[in-house]
């Protein structure tokens, strides 16, 4: 099953002095629809990725030509409405949205995918760091794959099914005494997913409103989807709204909106059932990524620059895909926490509790006017890979702990920026994956991976990460593959 998101409690020494807040975290889920191709079953794919071992390398896009599901000699038609440009290092441990199309009916036991051109973006050290952006070598542009069970689509109309695509960063960029030679091998794993499996579902699925609610009690709205398609969103009374956001605000906003969703695709219309929806911005620019510099580096923040992972518009020269932007920062933001409702959210978050290694959205108005006004500022779950530090596991009140904490090196892109340790806490609604099952696999000098929210103590800059899914590095998932 798709995580739900709930109220769930951890405590935390974040504050100033010994204060201790409860801070609620969870998991979301949603469902959408699409205009898909007549003659044929609906399919989705999911991309995520298992992440580099190279700490300098920020971002791999690559762009997929086709995604072709197989038989023996037999093909289906191209899962992708178009060619598409995925940086599956933008997911580090969450699952994304990348396409959803019609395919003939009938059961397939294997994947190939078409590849295009491809890039590495490395990070490079400096005060602020810079970005460098090499066109990259592909060993081969067409993969195929055997999948581990064998995916059944049925008839027109019928309930979907998803393809999970898991671009594993480690195996693909090739090295030479541990320096990227300009070379990807493509190594994909690829898995069959069921609509209500863990694996199938979105965390999170970016568009701009195009159909705003029709009432206040109305239960769906409509966003653009990767190509232009139009993705209906679906909304109930559990549907939970990001920073005291409401249905209602898209009614009077939602030309100009861009939103965040999770859930799962609905089994009669392929529509999105949602129960987590942030409003990114109600003034029509978007744009995502990780904070790499922050100014000055204690008190409020006056200037932050961060890698770009999206953007919408796209094209913008001050915010480029792939690049560096510099935002200025007034405290005047309105700040949120993706999957966080309650009220100690604005002192969680805000202009004095910024730092580089955040993973970010922010809205706000046409970038290209002087200033950049940016509106709305949200922290968003990541995966930060690094190792335990010896001695620092605290286990929880139960064999999974539940509540129990450790210290973490941060390595990798985010160790780059990260200037200390940090400590890592586990809510009642964390989870063990690729080959870790409990708390007890968490052992010193483990290497890890923390799909979490990595916040600042104000009073002293000690920073601490609120785990939602604890990751085996090392490791191969063998969990997502579906039944059909």
């Amino acid at each position: 099953m798709s995580p739900k998101t709930q109220a769930n409690l951890i405590r935390l020494a974040l504050l100033p002095l010994t204060a201790i807040l409860l801070v609620a975290s969870g998991c979301g889920s949603s469902a959408m629809s699409t205009a898909t191709q007549s003659g044929g079953g609906p399919v989705f794919v999911v991309g995520t990725d298992a992440p580099s071992s190279i700490p300098s390398i920020v971002g791999v896009p690559m762009q997929i030509e086709t995604i072709v599901l197989t038989n023996g000699s037999t093909m289906s038609n191209n899962l992708l409405a178009a060619a598409t440009t995925v940086d599956f290092a933008r997911y580090d441990g969450l699952q994304g949205f990348v396409d959803m199309n019609d395919v003939q009916p009938g059961t397939y036991t294997g994947v190939t995918i078409t590849l295009g051109t491809a890039s590495i973006n490395y990070l490079s050290p400096g005060t602020p760091p810079t970005i460098n952006n090499e066109t990259a070598t592909l060993s081969t542009s067409s993969v195929s794959i055997p999948l581990p069970h064998s995916l059944t689509v049925s008839q027109t109309g019928g309930v979907p099914v998803g393809l999970r695509i898991d671009l594993d960063l480690r195996q693909s960029i090739e090295t030479s005494g541990g320096v990227p030679t300009g070379t990807i091998d493509p190594t994909f794993d690829v898995s069959a997913v069921a609509r209500t499996d863990t694996w199938a579902h979105i965390d999170e699925f970016i568009g701009s409103v195009t159909t705003p609610p029709s009432s206040a009690t109305a239960t769906s709205f409509v966003i653009t989807g990767p190509h232009g398609e139009a993705f209906t969103i679906n909304t109930t009374s559990s549907t939970e709204w990001d920073g005291g956001a409401t249905e209602s605000q898209l009614i009077s906003d939602g030309s100009n909106a861009v939103v965040a969703v999770a859930g799962q695709f609905d089994p009669a219309d392929q529509t999105l059932d949602a129960d987590e929806i942030a409003i990114i911005t109600d003034t029509g620019f978007y744009a995502g990524g990780l904070i790499t510099y922050v100014t000055p580096s204690s008190g409020q923040a006056t200037n932050m620059q961060f890698y770009v992972r999206g953007v919408l518009p796209s094209g913008l020269s001050e915010v480029p895909l792939g690049g560096l932007a510099d935002v200025s920062i007034t405290g005047n933001e309105k700040y949120g926490i993706y999957w966080m409702h309650n009220a100690f959210t604005n002192l969680l978050f805000n202009a004095d509790a910024m730092t580089p290694g955040q993973e970010i959205t922010l809205g706000g108005a046409d970038p290209t006017a002087s200033p950049f006004d940016v509106k709305r500022i949200h922290l968003r779950n990541w995966g930060y890979i690094g190792t335990v530090v010896a001695g620092s596991e605290s286990p929880g009140a139960n064999a999974v702990g539940t509540n129990g904490s450790f210290t973490m090196k941060v390595t990798g892109f985010a160790g780059q920026v990260i200037p200390s340790n940090v400590t890592v806490y586990l809510g009642p609604q964390c989870d063990f994956r690729y080959g870790f099952g409990s708390f007890g696999d968490v052992t010193d000098s483990t290497t890890v991976r923390v799909v979490g929210i990595l916040l600042k103590n104000q009073s002293n800059g000690n920073l601490v990460l609120l785990a939602r899914h604890i990751d085996g590095f090392n490791s191969t998932d063998t969990t997502a593959a579906a039944s059909q």
